[in-house]
C-alpha cells in the first residue's frame, strides 16, 4: 500500500470556509455587472463592455501582487458591516475614462509609470467612484442592505493596507472595454469582513429567495394602495327610546352631542381624528391627527402611526 500524502493543515484557516461556493455572491456580481454598464454609460453617453470574472478568492498579499501596472487605490467602508474594501482601478480604466470625459474617443493613454494621477485624473476617480459605490448597492438591494461608502485613495499599496497580507480576501472582478483599451476593476473584500454574512453568502437558494419575497410583498404593497376603500365618519350616534322612534314624525328634530373631534374609520378600524365644517362651500372633514388601532391594520403595521 503506498503511502498517502501528508500536508499541513490549520484548523483555525479561513480557507475551508472561503473556498466553499458562494451563491449569494454569484448572484451579486451578476447584478453588479449589469448596473455598472448602465452606470458608466450614464457617465460616459456612450457603450462600455462590461464582462464579469469569476470569483476569486486569494490572500490580500496575493492580490496586491496581481494588480497590474499603477492602479488607483480606494479604501471604502461597507457599511453596516466593520472594516474596510479595496476598489482598484488599473491605470487604463482610468485613462480611458479621462479621454472620453475630455472629448476623446478613449484612445488616448497617459503613462503612468514613477508619477500620481493628476488632479484631472483624481476628479475624474471620483467619478468612477461614484459609480461603482452606487452600482454595487443596487446589486445587494433586496438581499441585504449594504452600502459601499468611499473613504480615501491612494495609489501606494503599503497606504492601502485593508487587512494582513496574509489574510484571505474575495475578489470581484469586472473587466472594462473602452475605445481602443481594456483594463479592470477590482473590488477586494476581506473574509473578516463579509463573516457576519456567513451564513446568507453559503446558502444556495437563500438570497434569490429572499430577493423574490422582498419584491413580492413590494408589488402586493403597491396594489393594495391603489384599492378603494369606504371611509366612514360618524358625527354622532344619540339614544332614543322605542317609544320616542315610533312617535317620531316628519319636522321633528333628534338633538346631538357636538363633540370637537369625531374618528373617521375604514372597514371598523379607527384611521383618522377630525373636526367637522364646510370647505370650499361644501362639507367636508380635516384631519387632526392619527389613530392607533389594536386591530391588524388594513394598510400594514409600517402605515400605522
Amino acid at each position: 500500500m503506498a503511502e498517502a500524502a501528508v500536508r499541513d493543515f490549520d484548523l483555525s484557516t479561513e480557507q475551508r470556509w472561503v473556498r466553499r461556493p458562494m451563491p449569494t455572491l454569484d448572484i451579486v456580481n451578476e447584478r453588479f455587472q449589469r448596473h455598472l454598464r448602465q452606470g458608466l454609460f450614464q457617465l460616459l453617453r456612450r457603450s462600455a463592455e462590461v464582462s464579469i470574472v469569476p470569483l476569486a478568492v486569494m490572500r490580500f498579499g496575493e492580490f496586491l501582487q496581481k494588480l497590474e501596472g499603477p492602479s488607483s487605490l480606494n479604501i471604502a467602508a461597507l457599511q453596516p458591516l466593520r472594516g474596510n474594501v479595496l476598489v482598484a482601478f488599473e491605470a487604463p480604466v482610468v485613462g480611458a475614462t479621462v479621454d472620453l470625459m475630455y472629448g476623446g474617443n478613449g484612445n488616448l493613454q497617459a503613462s503612468m509609470e514613477g508619477r500620481d494621477f493628476s488632479p484631472a485624473e483624481q476628479r475624474v476617480i471620483q467619478r468612477l467612484v461614484q459609480v461603482v459605490c452606487a452600482a454595487y448597492d443596487e446589486a445587494w438591494r433586496d438581499i441585504y442592505p449594504l452600502s459601499l461608502v468611499h473613504q480615501r485613495s491612494e495609489t501606494h499599496p503599503q497606504f492601502a493596507a485593508i487587512a494582513a497580507p496574509a489574510e484571505m480576501t474575495v475578489v470581484t472582478s469586472v473587466d472594462i472595454v473602452m475605445g481602443g483599451f481594456a483594463g479592470a476593476i477590482h473590488i477586494c473584500k476581506p473574509y473578516g469582513v463579509l463573516e457576519p454574512l456567513r451564513d446568507l453568502l453559503y446558502g444556495p437558494q437563500q438570497a434569490s429567495a429572499l430577493a423574490e419575497d422582498r419584491r413580492w410583498v413590494s408589488m402586493l404593497s403597491r396594489e393594495l394602495q391603489q384599492v378603494e376603500v369606504a371611509l366612514v365618519a360618524e358625527l354622532a350616534r344619540p339614544e332614543l327610546t322605542v317609544a320616542q322612534v315610533l312617535g317620531m314624525k316628519p319636522g321633528d328634530f333628534i338633538q346631538l352631542d357636538k363633540s370637537p373631534l369625531i374618528a373617521a374609520t375604514v372597514e371598523g378600524a379607527p384611521v383618522f381624528a377630525c373636526s367637522y365644517g364646510t370647505h370650499e362651500g361644501r362639507y367636508a372633514l380635516r384631519v387632526e391627527h392619527p389613530l392607533h388601532s389594536d386591530q391588524p391594520h388594513w394598510l400594514g403595521e409600517k402605515h400605522v402611526h
